[in-house]
């Protein structure tokens, strides 16, 4: 995309600019001015005129003398030893002054010291405006101007084959570009085009990326501004933006305004009258302009976010963004498409196999997986490799996950071991319940994330469902770590603390969220607030139910705990043959820890 309007300086850089030249205009122009006023004479004119009467004032001071005539001319001669001079001035009837060269002409002083200073400021007040006022012309006030940036569609600009892993979200963004280009087909039926387009989801999912594919495939102007560049300090300055926005994209029409993070301005109004009356002005302006008297014809309002639900519900009505679309996750397909796509930009192997990366990488977003992409191409690079490889691309998947390696952290053996025996719990565990995702890796390697060690489970497709035997097994995985060190070194370590984390909330979720308790059945007692950030839960229940839940959410775990040490008990021949390969090797892979696992004559 081509940005037709650069971004305008601050204004302190225009005034500091103004006022470094005023200075050195009143340092250097004005006295050079002054000093080309004064005519040079030797010092037998000035007796000359002295005698003769003709000058008007005179300045006498350490180095020279400095006198007018009675036309008001100035003139300067050298100081000579002439002890009648003062004698034969005072006959003249010449007037001494201190400051004859100000009094001598007060008409250019007048003007040296206002009228140019203030005409130079009027300039500067001028030029700024012009410079920061818009497109609403010269005269525009530039504090309520819109920042927003404006884009035209060029060779390179972003289009939809560019955006991967979101088909449902580019299908009905493609009735808009459809619109754009041929408007008079739906005028034709009666049908009118949504005014608004919200789209919702997680950071990184593309949703900015399939704003800009929009503008790319329409060929319109292009208006990309940020909810919060419309919260001013001053009151009514964010309805102004708003106002001065709306009428950049009517000029500009058919066009397509992109309002970034549309939450800043337009969460709910509350009913505080102490509340903060610029953010709430700047949405009563923003509702105006989008669903008013008058019709913005041509002008789609693309919007982001990721709290859809703090939203005004006077924004999210019919009328104004009428259409809601999410942009998730990918799935599997798209996640493999995703990387297929930003695997163009750089040198890769092509016998790369995309879709067990997409299958490594479940869960990530497409920011993610670019970035995925974009260290495989760095780890090449500094192996000094001509192209990346199916091993940069795995390697660089669990840098995103779990960091860099730390090469200078140095475990004791004894520690070493210990995390040898929590990942290998973890695997094995795993491997002996049914319906668990197969093992891919496991290593003891100390990563930057603070991890000593991580199990890699790959699932082999797309998931959607998991029931309630799967989570139950998802429970006692996590808890296979701690199971390891109990069975093999009868204590525990802070290793697991992670672990313990993601087993309670998984447990409590099955209980409040999911119904899968014989006590509660189908009942909701727990609120999910900011799904797209983290999906914070609160508790929507007595005080006496919130004391249940906790006993209720403690005998799971310890279940499932109780599980994972019978299994690894069951299995200890196999447990302590592959933590001595792990601690021998520090990585060792999903199909050599099946191979070990099955092999039958170890158990003898």
């Amino acid at each position: 995309m081509d940005e037709l309007k650069k971004p305008s300086k601050p204004l302190i850089y225009y005034w500091a600019i103004a006022m470094m030249i005023l200075t050195l205009f009143n340092l250097l122009a004005k006295p050079w001015y002054q000093r080309a006023q004064i005519t040079e004479v030797d010092y037998g004119t000035f007796i000359t005129m002295t005698e003769e009467k003709k000058i008007a004032a005179v300045q006498v001071r350490d180095n020279q003398i400095v006198f007018t005539d009675k036309d008001k001319k100035m003139f300067r001669t050298g100081l000579m030893d002439d002890p009648a001079r003062t004698e034969r001035l005072y006959k003249s009837g010449a007037k001494f002054s201190s400051e004859i060269i100000e009094e001598a002409s007060p008409l250019v002083s007048a003007l040296m010291s206002w009228v140019m200073p203030l005409g130079f400021f009027a300039l500067i007040w001028h030029f700024m405006q012009k410079r920061l006022g818009g497109l609403g012309g010269p005269d525009s006030m530039m504090f309520g101007k819109s920042k927003a940036r404006i884009y035209v569609k060029s060779t390179e600009g972003i289009k939809f084959a560019d955006v991967a892993g979101e088909d449902e979200a580019k299908e009905n963004l493609a009735e808009i570009v459809e619109y754009l280009h041929n408007p008079g087909r739906y005028k034709e039926i009666g049908a009118k085009m949504p005014k608004g387009i919200l789209l919702v989801g997680p950071p990184g999912t593309g949703k900015t990326m399939l704003a800009k594919a929009v503008a790319g495939e329409s060929n319109v102007p292009f208006f990309s501004i940020s909810g919060s560049e419309f919260v001013e300090m001053f009151v009514g300055m964010g309805a102004s933006k708003v106002r001065d926005l709306f009428k950049q994209a009517k000029e500009k029409a058919p066009c397509i305004v992109f309002i970034d993070e549309i939450d800043a301005i337009g969460t709910k109004r509350s009913g505080n009258v102490m509340g903060n009356d610029e953010r709430e002005q700047t949405l009563n302006q923003l509702l105006t302009e989008m669903d008013g008297f008058e019709d913005n014809t041509g002008v789609i309002i693309l919007a982001a976010t990721n709290r859809p639900e703090s939203l005004d519900p006077a924004l999210t009505r019919p009328g104004r963004f009428d259409r809601r679309v999410p942009v998730e996750l990918p799935d599997l397909k798209g996640r493999e498409e995703i990387l297929k796509v930003h695997a163009k930009k750089i040198k890769h192997d092509p016998d790369i196999d995309f879709n067990k990366i997409a299958r490594m990488a479940s869960g990530a977003s497409g920011a993610e997986l670019a970035n995925i992409v974009n260290e495989a191409a760095l780890r090449a690079v500094r192996d000094d490799r001509p192209q990346a490889t199916q091993t940069d691309f795995e390697e660089s998947i669990e840098v995103v996950i779990a960091g860099y390696q730390k090469k200078n952290a140095i475990l004791t053996d004894k520690e070493k071991m210990i995390v040898a025996y929590h990942e290998i719990g973890h695997a094995l565990v795993a491997a002996r319940q049914s319906q668990s995702a197969p093992v891919q890796k496991i290593t003891i390697i100390p990563r930057t994330s603070g991890a000593l060690g991580y199990t890699m489970q790959v699932e082999e497709g797309n998931h959607y469902l998991m029931s309630q035997e799967e989570l139950e097994n998802k429970i006692a995985t996590l808890t296979g770590g701690r199971a390891a060190e109990e069975v093999v070194f009868g204590s525990v370590t802070t290793g697991a603390s992670n672990d313990i984390e993601q087993a309670t909330r998984l447990a409590r979720a099955m209980i409040t969220r999911y119904g899968m308790s014989d006590d509660f059945g189908m009942v909701a007692l727990e609120t999910v607030t900011n799904q797209y950030l983290g999906g914070d839960a609160s508790l929507a229940c007595a005080p006496e139910t919130q004391a249940t839940i906790d006993k209720k959410v403690v005998d799971l775990v310890r279940t499932q705990h109780e599980k994972a040490r019978q299994i690894l008990s069951d299995n200890r021949r196999k447990l302590d043959e592959l933590a001595k390969r792990l601690y021998e090797r520090e990585t060792i892979t999903g199909e050599e820890f099946m191979e070990i696992l099955n092999d039958q004559t170890t158990l003898a």
